[in-house]
């Protein structure tokens, strides 16, 4: 969702080891802290006219840290190339000049870079995809990925990255823009209060130059309710969804308090018709609380082993 207030700047900062220098720098540690410090913040969105909202980040080996955000004429895009003790000069995404928000990012095990976010031009909204070969250094290859048609509706997109070329694209999708209703908070953001709402899912086998169709995550297409579907691609190609669904109906497309949702899939196109609503004895999810903050990960092999070894253990008999 393209963002009501932004921020001048954009400013990250980078976390040394633990040998860093005790003193070096006595206003980035909490007093009487010793060890591991935060280095002082850095503006990398310097030199990048107008207003910056909205990063993403993402790490790749061995010390490679990218950044993207909503700004510098479109969406921003810097990278570090020391674990973010230092970032280049800020560039703009090839592709993102005009009107273009929420920025994602991905990184293949390969090391291509694609930074994808949405754009909308003409009576279209839909997901744009750069991608670098070279660690973030140029965007050589920029990728549309089009509507069956014009005239829809399109909001936040996510992105991870497969084996090979492959690629998962989630993004908010409706047939039709003007059946969407917004709900805005005075001086603050806005939510949905009617529409052809769905959150969907597309897989590329070429590094994103062409995209196979829209598959709809819930039930209900083309009114669903759903929106904001963060996503994981396990070493062996399941590709887990979390998304927030408000659901339509009956009998027409006002939405109603919703709940979140986890959806899996073994190779990310076959996808269960019932997905699983999480926690939904605890309450629901109200209509001014629609945002895009939600989000989803994968524990390392490491960490689950680390689990598994500190359960304990039946006796023996």
């Amino acid at each position: 969702m393209a963002p009501a207030v932004a921020q001048s700047v954009l400013t990250l900062a980078a976390v040394p080891g633990c040998t860093a220098a005790p003193g070096s720098h006595p206003a980035a540690r909490a007093p009487g802290a010793t060890g591991s410090r935060i280095t002082p913040v850095t503006d990398i969105s310097a030199g990048c006219a107008g207003n910056s909202s909205e990063v993403e980040e993402a790490f790749a080996p061995p010390a490679y840290v990218y950044a993207e955000w909503i700004g510098c004429g479109g969406i921003g895009f810097a990278r570090s190339a020391d674990s973010g003790q230092h970032f280049g000069a800020p560039m703009t995404v090839p592709g993102s000049r005009g009107f273009s928000w929420d920025p994602a990012i991905a990184v293949a095990a390969d090391g291509t870079v694609y930074a994808a976010f949405m754009h909308s031009a003409g009576r279209s909204s839909y997901p744009v995809i750069a991608v670098s070969h070279d660690h973030g250094t140029a965007f050589t290859q920029v990728h549309q990925d089009l509507p069956p048609k014009p005239g829809n509706w399109g909001d936040r997109d996510f992105l991870a990255a497969g084996r090979g070329g492959q690629l998962f694209l989630t993004w908010d999708y409706g047939p039709s823009a003007g059946a969407v209703r917004t709900l805005c908070a005075r001086g603050g953001s806005c939510s949905y209060a009617a529409g052809d709402l769905n959150a969907v899912v597309q897989t590329s086998d070429d590094g994103g130059a062409t995209w196979g169709p829209i598959v709809h995550l819930e039930p209900g297409f083309p009114l669903g309710g759903g929106y904001s579907a963060p996503l994981v691609v396990a070493p062996g190609g399941r590709v887990d969804v979390l998304y927030d669904a408000h659901p339509t109906g009956p009998g027409g497309d006002a939405v109603h308090p919703g709940h979140e949702y986890f959806t899996s899939s073994a190779d990310g196109t076959h996808w269960p018709p019932d997905p699983r609503p999480l926690w939904p004895g605890q309450g629901t999810l109200s209509l001014p609380a629609w945002w895009i903050d939600g989000d989803i990960s994968r524990a390392s092999a490491a960490s689950r082993r680390r689990r598994r070894s500190r359960r304990p253990r039946a006796a023996a008999r």
